[in-house]
């Protein structure tokens, strides 16, 4: 086995890094958000100024013994944890446990009226809604007549830029929707990524989904795309279980971006039709993998995930979070190699991801040293690049049997 190459654990006790900022400028403005999204009761309140109190001054506590996921949560760790302070444990854990507090503050795991509700939805459903979000659809009608390979790579390129839709992400960087992407991805493994999907394919897709709204309408357009095209003859969705990091897709948030599909008029409305039948007949399908909202890298995956992901043709995992999970949540030098830190995973897979943290692999010293010529470190963390990478190291001879 060749040695799998490693690097410090990012955590978020550096006061001005990235992860630092998050944990004490982002977490305390999504709960003040959130408490003005809804009219909660005072015991909500109190919750919410507790969690304000813990994530910022205090330390990670354990969950009640009645918490239905109170075991799974110690075996991610959370019995190292207790005690210790939120920014003195690796950030990927921090903040994936925030969220999960967050929603034991607003009632979301109940029992009681406020059970399942989602915290965030008013922030989903505004972006849905919003007249971009129309916009964007009506520049569907101008592919219609487009060659096959200019419409696949224009819905790819939608997916990969749609993740500069992240809620979360401009709620501490006013004005980063507003800015222009950079002319060039930083990588571009496209080509590889086409080779895996060729027209005549009839494999299965796996796509794990970042955010929702105006995200994964483009994810579901480029799945719907290979789809009607057979480059694919079945896709699977992989959503979060519950709300988390503010906009990341759920089932519910699925449904409302396929019923903004099917109101819109012209081609978004026979995308919609298409997905919404898809589903119907299992050409499509949704999961929601507990393992989805765990505060772990992909590396750690259990055996049914990994043996899901091992009989798809491809897997693509859209969106930051996502990959600091596929690649280990480290400060890998940029100029790490993609192949190697994703060879443990079982299949073929590719990252479509917008650059809004530290964490980067795969990029040649050229590009790397031009990136910071020209921007400092800042083009980590701004939202103004992007990458496609693939790793087509586990193909078999008879992938596009599978």
């Amino acid at each position: 086995m060749p040695e799998i190459p490693t690097a410090p654990v990012i955590l978020g006790d550096e006061p001005g890094s990235f992860p630092h900022s998050v944990l004490a400028e982002r977490h305390p403005a999504i709960i003040r958000q959130v408490r003005d999204a809804f009219p909660y009761a005072p015991g909500q309140h109190r919750a919410l100024d507790e969690l304000l109190k813990s994530c910022t001054e205090g330390v990670i506590e354990p969950l009640p013994e009645g918490a239905g996921d109170r075991d799974r949560w110690r075996a991610w760790g959370l019995d190292d944890y207790v005690g210790r302070s939120w920014f003195d444990v690796p950030w990927l854990w921090s903040e994936s446990h925030f969220y999960r507090r967050l929603l034991d503050a607003v009632g979301w795991f109940g029992p009681g009226a406020w059970q399942g509700i989602d915290p965030f939805r008013p922030f989903k459903r505004a972006e849905l809604d919003a007249p971009e979000t129309d916009e964007e659809l009506a520049a569907l009608d101008t592919l219609q007549d487009r060659p096959e390979p200019e419409r696949a790579r224009a819905l790819l390129h939608g997916s990969l830029w749609g993740n500069r839709a992240d809620l979360g992400f401009r709620m501490s960087a006013a004005g980063a929707e507003a800015a222009e992407p950079a002319p060039a991805l930083v990588a571009d493994d496209s080509e590889t990524l086409w080779s895996l999907l060729p027209p005549s394919g009839t494999g299965t897709l796996v796509l794990v989904a970042d955010n929702a709204g105006r995200e994964l309408v483009p994810d579901l357009l480029l799945i719907a795309h290979l789809l009607a095209e057979g480059r694919i003859g079945r896709a699977v969705l992989h959503v979060k279980p519950y709300p988390y990091y503010v906009s990341d897709a759920t089932t519910a948030d699925v449904v409302d971006a396929l019923q903004r599909l099917a109101a819109a008029p012209g081609a978004a409305a026979g995308y919609g039709r298409m997905l919404w039948s898809a589903m119907a007949d299992g050409r499509l399908t949704v999961r929601a993998h507990p393992f989805s909202c765990a505060p772990l890298p992909y590396a750690d995956q259990p055996d049914d995930l990994r043996a899901e992901f091992a009989s798809a043709t491809l897997t693509i995992f859209k969106g930051d979070l996502n990959y600091r999970r596929l690649v280990g949540d480290r400060l890998w030098p940029p100029t790490t190699s993609f192949q190697e830190v994703t060879a443990y995973f079982p299949g073929p897979v590719a990252a479509l991801r917008t650059l809004k943290s530290d964490v980067i692999t795969g990029l040649t010293a050229a590009a790397e040293n031009a990136l910071v010529v020209a921007e400092g470190q800042r083009w980590r963390t701004g939202g103004t690049h992007a990458l496609i990478q693939a790793n087509a190291s586990h193909v078999s001879s008879d992938l596009h049997g599978k």
